[in-house]
C-alpha cells in the first residue's frame, strides 16, 4: 500500500479523530476551561498511542500539562522531536461565528472550528503523517512528541519543563507545524520568525478622577499625555524613534532579497483582503520585507476614563496601553524591553507618573536551509504539492522555538501548512480538508527521506 493509498483508506477516521480534539474547548487563557485542558491532553495521549507511539504520558508542569510520547527505533539512528500545542485562543466574539466554534463542521471543502488550524489541525497532520509512515514502514528515525497547553499565553511553563526533562527530550531536530505557507498554490517552508516584546503601560495623573470642568486646563489629562508619548515612538517614515533601537538590526543579504522576490504578491489584493485603501510602513522597504524581516511597533489596546453609554465629563486619573514590538534576528527581547522602559521613563513629563510592566516576549529565530531535516522537508513538500517550496521568513513569533535552541541545543524546521485565509485567532477559523491530507502526505514522505 502506498502513502497516498493509506491516507485515502483512512480518510474518514483521520477526520473523526481530528474532530474529537476540536470539540474540546481547551482555552488556556480562561480558568473556567481548566478541566477541558486536562481532557484535551488525555485525548491526545490516546490518539498518540493509537497512532503508533509505544509510550505516551500526560506530564504535569507549573501550569497546564504537557503530553509526551515516543517511538524509539534504535539508539543508532537520528531522533526527531515533534512540537505542537493543544491550547486554543478564546472564541469570542461568538456572534461573529457562522457555526459553533467547538462543534466542527465541513463547509465548502473547509473544516470550521476553533483550533482547526492553530494548532490542533496542524498537530494532527504531524501525528497522522507519523502513523502513515509507520504503517508503510518508511520511518528510519526515532520519533518523540511534545504537545503543550500554554502556547497561546506565552508558554510560561515549558522552558522549566524542558530543563527538567533534558535527557528525555534529546533529539537531532525539532519539527514544528504551527506556521503558514505563502498560499495554497505556492508551498513554502518558514525559515525565520520575528521575536516579540510585549508590555503594558500605566500612566497616572491626578490621584483620582476629576471634574473636567473644574480641573480641565489646569491638570494634565493622562490619556492625552499617553497618546502624545506613543504617537512619537514612530516617525512619519514608519521608523521607531527609540535611541539605539536599530543598532542590532541586520539588513537582508542579496540572496535573501532574491528569495523574497520569488514570493507571489499582489498589493491590490492584499489591501482588498484587509479592507484598507493604502498601506503604510517603514520607508525604503517592500511590504514583504516590512511584515517579516523588519521590526515593528504596535499599540494593541489603549483605554482609560469613561467609555460607557452617554456622557460623563471626567478628567481620568489613569490611562493604559498594551504594546507589542516585533523583533528581528540579533535583537534581544530583554534588551529591547529595557530600552523601551528607559526611554519611556526619560520622556514622561513630571506631571504624570509612568509604570511599564513586561508581560512576555521571545527571541527571533532563523533556520539554516542546509540542515538534513530541512532538505528532507523541502523534498517532501515537492512530492506532496508538485513543486519545490519557497524558503520565506514570516512575521509572527513562536517564542518557544528559540527557547528550544537555547535550552535543548536543537534547531527547528518549520513545516507549517496554514494559510492566511484560515483566520487563526479570529471568528470562523478554518482549515482546508485538501490541505490537511496533503500535509499528512508531506510529513509521511519526510520520514522516507530523513535518515
Amino acid at each position: 500500500m502506498s502513502v497516498k493509498t493509506y491516507i485515502q483508506t483512512h480518510h474518514d477516521r483521520f477526520i473523526d479523530e481530528w474532530f474529537s480534539l476540536l470539540r474540546i474547548p481547551s482555552v488556556s487563557s480562561q480558568s473556567k476551561h481548566q478541566l477541558d485542558m486536562l481532557a484535551c491532553a488525555e485525548r491526545w495521549k490516546k490518539l498518540l498511542l493509537s497512532s503508533g507511539a509505544n509510550y505516551a504520558e500526560v506530564m504535569p508542569t507549573a501550569g497546564n500539562p504537557v503530553v509526551y510520547a515516543e517511538r524509539i527505533v534504535s539508539p543508532e539512528v537520528p531522533t526527531v522531536l515533534i512540537y505542537g500545542h493543544y491550547d486554543v485562543m478564546p472564541p469570542e466574539p461568538l456572534n461573529l461565528w457562522k457555526s459553533n466554534p467547538f462543534e466542527p463542521e465541513i463547509r465548502d471543502g473547509y473544516v470550521w472550528a476553533r483550533g482547526a488550524d492553530d494548532d490542533k489541525g496542524q498537530s494532527m497532520i504531524q501525528v497522522k503523517g507519523f502513523e502513515t509512515a509507520l504503517k508503510e514502514d518508511i520511518i528510519h528515525c526515532n520519533v518523540k512528541f511534545i504537545f503543550e497547553g500554554e502556547e497561546e499565553i506565552g508558554s510560561p511553563s515549558l522552558e522549566a519543563f524542558c530543563r527538567d526533562n533534558y535527557d528525555m527530550l534529546k533529539a537531532d531536530v525539532i519539527l514544528v507545524s504551527d506556521t503558514s505557507m505563502v498560499n495554497a498554490e505556492t508551498p513554502s517552508l518558514t525559515t525565520g520568525l520575528r521575536g516579540l516584546s510585549y508590555w503594558e503601560i500605566e500612566l497616572t495623573g491626578p490621584a483620582r478622577d476629576l471634574h473636567s470642568g473644574h480641573f480641565g486646563g489646569a491638570v494634565a489629562n493622562p490619556i492625552n499625555v499617553l497618546c502624545r508619548i506613543l504617537a512619537d515612538i514612530t516617525d512619519a517614515d514608519g521608523r521607531i524613534t527609540v535611541p539605539h533601537f536599530y543598532d542590532d538590526v541586520e539588513e537582508l543579504s542579496a540572496a535573501e532579497k532574491e528569495m523574497l522576490a520569488q514570493v507571489p504578491f499582489d498589493e491590490e489584493k492584499y489591501m482588498q483582503s484587509i479592507g484598507v485603501a493604502e498601506l503604510f510602513g517603514e520607508k525604503g522597504y517592500s511590504i514583504l520585507e516590512r511584515n517579516s524581516c523588519r521590526p515593528s511597533f504596535d499599540i494593541c489596546g489603549i483605554w482609560g476614563g469613561y467609555t460607557g453609554e452617554g456622557a460623563k465629563t471626567v478628567l481620568p486619573s489613569k490611562a493604559f496601553a498594551k504594546i507589542s514590538c516585533r523583533l528581528v534576528p540579533h535583537q534581544d527581547c530583554e534588551k529591547i524591553t529595557q530600552m523601551f522602559i528607559n526611554h519611556l521613563n526619560s520622556i514622561a513629563p513630571k506631571y504624570v507618573s509612568i509604570k511599564v510592566i513586561h508581560c512576555h516576549g521571545g527571541q527571533a529565530y532563523v533556520c539554516p536551509v542546509n540542515l538534513p531535516a530541512y532538505k528532507a522537508a523541502e523534498r517532501a513538500f515537492e512530492i506532496a504539492f508538485g513543486k519545490l517550496p519557497l524558503a520565506v521568513r514570516r512575521g509572527g513569533s513562536i517564542p518557544i522555538i528559540p527557547t528550544f535552541e537555547k535550552v535543548l541545543g536543537i534547531k527547528s524546521v518549520l513545516m507549517g501548512f496554514g494559510l492566511e485565509r484560515n483566520a487563526i485567532h479570529s471568528p470562523n477559523e478554518s482549515f482546508g480538508v485538501d490541505m490537511f491530507f496533503k500535509g499528512i502526505e508531506a510529513v509521511a514522505e519526510f520520514y522516507r527521506l530523513f535518515r
